[in-house]
């Protein structure tokens, strides 16, 4: 209650020995004592006062009743929480413990990623073969006169320069059918 330390308690008996004196000093404190005794034991009576009269109102049973139905179980709120729970543990892509794992694509779809992936990758060979002539011409002379190979004749021409970048088509090619809805699916 007070924070009052030994140090504290030494200084005030020396200050009440000296001002009481030695022979009144027991009777103060036996008279300190009883007054601190009455007090919490009427402090204590009023709480036990104040207790009956909350339990003759009810308003301890509406107390109880209002906490029961605000409780997280009663509004539903465990069942959010722990879907949440699920939620933030939830990694996509990733099979559950003793599950198979499932596949990625079905065949068809993968057929069709595979044959598009080499489509880019002879389209990229195209724009480097094209850049190379093009940094060499821009050197001050054609790729034959470096000493470089021939350009093959049955390759494609190079494409005409435009605002997109070289590795880019400006075309699908001829070989490679459109995709449709249910070609994804």
């Amino acid at each position: 209650m007070f924070d009052i330390g030994w140090t504290e308690l030494l200084l005030i008996g020396i200050v009440a020995l000296i001002v009481v004196g030695p022979k009144d000093l027991p009777g103060m404190f036996r008279a300190l004592g009883r007054f601190t005794a009455r007090a919490r034991q009427m402090g204590r009576e009023f709480t036990r006062a104040m207790d009956e009269a909350a339990k003759e109102s009810g308003v301890k049973d509406m107390a109880d009743d209002l906490k029961s139905a605000t409780s997280k179980k009663n509004l539903g709120l465990d069942a959010l929480e722990q879907a949440a729970d699920k939620f933030e543990k939830w990694k996509p892509g990733q099979a559950k413990p003793g599950e198979a794992k499932p596949a990625a694509r079905g065949p068809a779809t993968q057929a069709l990623a595979d044959k598009q992936a080499a489509a880019a990758a002879s389209r990229k060979e195209l724009a480097q073969k094209v850049r190379a002539e093009r940094e060499s011409a821009a050197a001050g002379g054609t790729a034959a006169q470096a000493g470089a190979p021939a350009a093959d004749p049955a390759a494609p021409a190079p494409a005409a320069a435009s605002d997109t970048p070289a590795d880019t088509p400006a075309d699908t090619p001829a070989d490679t059918p459109p995709v449709t809805p249910k070609d994804t699916a």
